[in-house]
């Protein structure tokens, strides 16, 4: 009786705890778990978004103007800061809406863009059209990459003053002209799609 009792008394009582304690205690837990998750999870780049962009009519043929802003995901600046070249494209083409067959494409227009980091000098070499400018930071670099004004991208003559057309443009990082091993390096792999589009009706 005595060895019972002394064992009963030996027990230490459990502290009274308030109701719901442990499902608080388990929605803390998770919250913590979370916020590691968040800290050691990779960061993606924001996708590309246009912050300009008209379609404008005109004597001269349809001028196009437009402002993509991005910033490059880890992989694809790693490989710039390497002084690996890459090529932005800016395509646009025009239909003219028809109800009777599929719609017809009466211009297609595109603009290509190579930039490379030359560490030597610590500047970014641009190349557009043939002509090729070096700049000091990499701020007016994107700048000169990123951006159309008044970019005819269709005749005036290719244009029925009594149909309906429309435009469909997209901006992108385009790998197909990367160095073929670095091609099939990077197959698959998501940070290497950088693709804004848009449509547009006109007239």
């Amino acid at each position: 009786m005595h060895s019972a009792a002394r064992q009963h008394g030996s027990a230490r009582p459990r502290a009274n705890r308030p109701a719901g304690w442990g499902q608080r205690w388990l929605a803390r837990l998770a919250c913590l778990l979370a916020s590691v998750v968040l800290l050691i999870a990779p960061v993606r780049a924001a996708g590309p978004e246009l912050s300009g962009f008209e379609v404008a009519p005109s004597d001269e043929g349809v001028l196009l103007s437009f402002v993509v802003n991005f910033e490059l995901p880890r992989s694809v600046d790693d490989a710039l800061s390497k002084a690996v070249p890459l090529f932005f494209v800016a395509e646009a083409e025009v239909f003219r809406s028809r109800w009777y067959w599929r719609d017809q494409r009466v211009a297609h227009a595109v603009r290509v863009w190579k930039i490379v980091y030359q560490p030597l000098t610590s500047t970014y070499r641009v190349t557009f059209g043939g002509l090729s400018q070096n700049y000091a930071s990499r701020d007016e670099a994107f700048a000169a990459i990123s951006r159309g004004s008044r970019w005819k991208v269709a005749e005036a003559g290719q244009i029925d003053d009594n149909s309906h057309h429309y435009l469909e443009f997209n901006y992108r990082l385009d790998t197909s002209l990367l160095p073929r091993p670095m091609q099939i390096g990077i197959g698959g792999q998501p940070e290497w799609t950088l693709l804004v589009e848009k449509f547009q009706r006109f007239n």
